[in-house]
């Protein structure tokens, strides 16, 4: 890697934020600019004076290279180190000019080993940020000039082969710490992966294939996708059925059925069906883009734990500033001769006093937490709406598109004869040529049961009452109460008894007449998602009230609440008046999450402590909330609450620990226990500083085994 980027991988290195750069990049630009997906996470823009905080561009591969080379270079200023020698009781190989030998390796490791950190000092100092790299700087810089100085006659023994072990653990410690930060940035090369570089255009659908790369597609485009490929582009299938695979971007793991006239997403793999897709959306228009772009904004984002952790690791540079001057003060008055042991108290001091631990304490488990939402479906925009969602003590359900799917379904179908079947399999027939939401949702019954639609003649609009047509030779008429009013009909006893319940439920009513006499009754409901009651289930379980609001009239919210087992109904709420709804619930001190997928949801999701959008939802919606489902699956909500809460109770095990660190081993290393004998090296205290920073990196991994 040349002297440049080694410079961008190390000058940002306060407390370990996330530029959104090479992120931005993935949501934005073309597909053509990852062919190969070598994903790019260094990201430059701003990195020196704006986004000072940042962990981006640092690359393992560097600190690795350079840690191997160090402790090549280090073995043998051991050997020859004098000054070792004395401590361990050993007489190490000696010859003429045997004792220069730790000088030329320390001056070597010092410039190969520790520019890396003086580089990233002098980027600190010029953002007017001092921190990490300053403080790491200031050791190195002493030991060095104590060392030289010692070399060239001043009396004293030198600090050579303090100074090799120093930098090299320091090297070994960024590595580590790099190698976790760059693994919990997967979430977007994932995603990124999931776009083929190129795709398969065709001029009709049994035209042959044309291989183009993905970034030369156009919306209205004709693309083939075989078994097993990815989806290229977003857009709707015009011919062909697959069983498709979108786990990686909803996190729902069973591969749901596409045909004909349906959407298809980018990213998304087809299983054992070929089909042809007409582009709608391509580059960063897509929805794998848009997911992206949340995820690369949610890593970007500071919660307000990681603030206070920012906070206190500035004020940390300062406290190891003035605890290194009170220690240099007190031991130059109390060993006036022994400049050695005064300048190895300092160093140790400014080397334990590196936040490092507690710039990574935070910044890691949000990058890891983020990854495992997008891997489950759950995409975090703003990072304060995750960190509350585990105080939330309401959910409140916008029931259109969220709980209900938002279109017609049979609720029930009642026959004079007993046979339901039969009756819907006339009422398909009828209803097969027309194309009224009502006849949809009955024919798309009738399929789902596997029931024979008879073709028909005759087919005949009532004008606004139903329709009829022949079937088998006889006149089936499917309409409105009316058409029994008009008639001069009656219905039997049980139909009419059941057509009473379905109205008083708010639900739709349509006759089945056959050869102008009532065949039977067949109700539509708007259809409740069936993860709708495991939703409300597992929410309730954890304490959370569970509340409904709908612009739908109070007898058919009450239906949908009964169903669900939802105890507090705002029905016939305009849409101006939700973010109303949700100020009432939050008057009495109660933190709500609202849970939306309209235009009309966008104030009260934004009202809302935290505000929920279901992916399915409108641009609009999502931009008003602070998480998004990217399925339709309301049971994420709970899952948004148990992320958050295991997240939170990791960042707060971090901060314990990196605190608590730097609390007990600051004065160890200032020497206030040397008295009973406890002494801290320069070399100890960088691996006790490295130590800290592994044990919040193991911890912070351990959030991987949370499952949702």
């Amino acid at each position: 890697m040349d002297e440049k980027n080694e410079h961008t991988a190390v000058h940002d290195h306060g407390s370990h934020g996330h530029n959104d750069h090479a992120a931005h990049d993935h949501a934005e630009h073309d597909h053509s600019e990852h062919a190969g997906h070598d994903h790019d996470h260094s990201g430059h823009e701003g990195h020196a004076g704006h986004d000072h905080s940042g962990h981006a561009g640092h690359d393992p591969a560097i600190f690795r290279r350079k840690f191997w080379l160090t402790l090549v270079l280090t073995i043998p200023t051991l050997v020859f180190s004098t000054g070792l020698q004395e401590i361990l009781g050993l007489d190490g190989p000696r010859f003429p000019g045997s004792q220069y030998i730790p000088a030329v390796f320390g001056v070597a490791i010092f410039f190969y080993g520790g520019l890396v950190f003086l580089r990233g000092a002098v980027d600190e100092l010029k953002a007017k940020q001092p921190g990490m790299m300053t403080l790491i700087s200031l050791a190195i810089v002493v030991a060095f000039g104590y060392s030289v100085a010692v070399t060239l006659g001043l009396p004293g023994m030198d600090f050579w082969w303090e100074l090799a072990t120093l930098i090299l653990i320091m090297l070994l410690g960024h590595w580590i710490e790099m190698s976790a930060v760059m693994g919990a940035q997967d979430a977007l090369g994932e995603l990124a992966k999931l776009l083929p570089d190129t795709a398969e255009r065709v001029s009709d659908i049994h035209a042959e294939p044309v291989a183009v790369p993905v970034s030369d597609l156009r919306v209205g485009e004709l693309v083939r996708v075989r078994p097993g490929a990815a989806v290229p582009a977003d857009g709707e299938i015009v011919d062909g059925r697959s069983d498709l695979d979108e786990s990686l971007l909803t996190g729902e793991s069973k591969p749901v059925t596409r045909g004909p006239g349906e959407q298809v997403v980018a990213g998304s793999i087809s299983g054992s069906g070929s089909l042809v897709v007409r582009v709608g959306r391509t580059g960063g228009d897509t929805a794998l883009a848009g997911i992206m772009k949340l995820v690369a904004d949610a890593q970007a984002s500071k919660s307000g734990t990681q603030v206070l952790a920012d906070r206190a690791a500035a004020w940390l540079f300062y406290v190891a500033l003035a605890v290194a001057t009170v220690t240099l003060i007190a031991w130059t008055l109390l060993r006036p001769g022994d400049p050695a042991f005064v300048l190895e108290r300092v160093v140790t001091v400014l080397i334990i006093a590196c936040p490092h631990a507690l710039g990574l304490a935070i910044p890691l488990v949000a990058q890891i937490s983020t990854a495992i939402g997008a891997r489950n479906g759950l995409l975090i925009r703003d990072r304060h709406a995750m960190e509350d969602a585990r105080r939330v003590d309401v959910v409140l359900f916008d029931k259109t598109g969220t709980l209900t799917e938002g279109r017609q379904g049979v609720a029930a179908a009642v026959a004079e004869d007993g046979d339901a079947d039969a009756l819907l399999a006339l009422a398909a027939a009828v209803e097969a040529p027309a194309e009224h939401p009502i006849g949809a949702a009955i024919v798309r019954e009738a399929r789902q049961r596997g029931l024979t639609i008879a073709p028909v003649s005759g087919f005949e609009a009532l004008g606004g009452r139903g329709a009829s047509a022949v079937v088998d030779g006889q006149r089936v008429a499917v309409g409105a109460p009316r058409l029994l009013t008009e008639g001069g009909l009656a219905a039997g006893e049980a139909v009419r008894a059941a057509a009473d319940e379905a109205s008083g439920a708010g639900q739709t009513v349509v006759y089945v007449l056959r050869e102008e006499r009532v065949a039977g009754m067949i109700a539509l409901a708007d259809v409740v998602r069936p993860e709708s009651r495991e939703a409300v289930r597992s929410l309730r379980d954890r304490g959370v009230r569970v509340a409904m609001l709908t612009g739908d009239a109070q007898a058919v919210a009450d239906a949908v609440a009964a169903q669900l087992g939802i105890d507090e109904v705002f029905a016939e709420v305009l849409p101006g008046d939700k973010s109303g709804t949700v100020a009432r619930l939050q008057a009495d001190g109660s933190r709500v999450a609202m849970v939306g997928d309209g235009v009309n949801d966008a104030p009260a999701l934004a009202q809302a402590d935290v505000g929920i959008a279901i992916g399915a939802g409108t641009d609009v919606a999502i931009e008003s909330a602070g998480v998004v489902l990217a399925s339709s699956d309301p049971r994420g909500v709970a899952k948004v609450i148990t992320l958050s809460a295991a997240t939170y109770r990791k960042m707060l095990q971090n901060l314990a620990w990196a605190t608590g660190y730097n609390v007990i081993a600051l004065p160890l290393a200032a020497g206030v226990a040397i008295g009973v004998g406890i002494v801290v090296s320069p070399a100890f205290g960088a691996v006790l500083m490295s130590l800290s920073t592994i044990v919040v990196a193991i911890n912070a991994q351990l959030l991987r085994r949370l499952r949702l």
